[in-house]
């Protein structure tokens, strides 16, 4: 019976632990904002990276898996959110974004800073230690 009771308690840590990497991979992960829960996600405060991306942007697929990494690297410390312009055109629209990818630093609820284009993630943490 001790046997079974070891295997039992060892399956249950084994599930435990999985759960919580799974729980801190899905809280790492970019934001997916709309036109609809932009301000709000805005006025939360902290600072907020928002990459501005479509679908069909070469660029954009390029610097996806850098805006995932750093919203895993950066959890805490940096919120990190996207936001798809050909769904919801209003939002960078209000920004004059006439080109993408665009990433927008907001600090306190308020637009601080920005880089347009795929640029190499270094560039994207200089711009992001200035404000953390």
């Amino acid at each position: 019976m001790d046997d079974l009771e070891a295997i039992r308690a060892r399956k249950l840590a084994e599930l435990q632990s999985h759960a919580e990497a799974q729980a801190f991979r899905k809280a790492a992960a970019p934001a997916h904002l709309t036109d609809a829960t932009f301000e709000a996600e805005v006025a939360k405060g902290g600072v907020l990276l928002v990459d501005f991306w479509a679908a069909w942007c070469g660029p954009c697929l390029r610097l996806a898996p850098t805006i995932e990494q750093l919203a895993a690297d950066l959890a805490g410390r940096v919120r990190v959110a996207k936001l798809n312009t050909d769904e919801n055109p209003l939002t960078p629209s209000r920004f004059g974004i006439t080109s993408i990818p665009t990433l927008l630093v907001f600090r306190g609820g308020k637009l601080v800073d920005g880089i347009v284009g795929a640029v190499p993630r270094q560039e994207i943490e200089a711009v992001l230690n200035r404000w953390t």
